[in-house]
């Protein structure tokens, strides 16, 4: 049996619920700035400070990105990159014991699969409902008429 999906509307659900993660954590962090901060310290992160200012930039404002559509590729591996690094960093499960062990391998391979999801759209692209998909069809309409 072959399922075959409208594939922009399946790439823009996909960008917005990969985005909304990143866009309600920095949100987040951002509103409660003194948690973020003694969170970045308990989780050994260098400099929580800057740290704490660095996953705001990031998961806000690359979070925008992707739900927009703009600059997807290369925003999707870097927050993939980003996705990963913050596993190693803020779940590092195998210091903990008992539920809290098993709390933390969830979150530590749910970032994984995440980090999976952003490739995946790095390499498919944003589609057409996207700023990317309407500066591509600009051009293409532009190099249509130079022609």
């Amino acid at each position: 049996m072959s399922l075959s999906l409208p594939r922009d509307p399946v790439l823009l659900a996909s960008r917005l619920l990969l985005a909304m993660l990143f866009v309600f954590m920095g949100w987040g962090k951002l509103t409660g700035f003194s948690g973020t901060l003694a969170y970045m310290a308990t989780t050994g992160a260098p400099l929580p400070y800057l740290s704490s200012i660095i996953a705001i930039l990031v998961e806000l404002g690359f979070g925008l990105f992707i739900a927009l559509g703009a600059m997807t590729s290369p925003i999707a591996i870097l927050l993939a990159l980003y996705t990963l690094a913050t596993a190693f960093i803020g779940h590092h499960y195998w210091t903990f014991s008992g539920m809290e062990r098993y709390d933390m391998w969830i979150h530590f391979y749910k970032n994984f699969s995440i980090a999976g999801g952003l490739l995946a759209l790095a390499a498919t692209g944003p589609g057409h409902f996207s700023i990317d998909g309407v500066l591509a069809s600009t051009a293409q309409g532009t190099t249509a008429k130079k022609l």
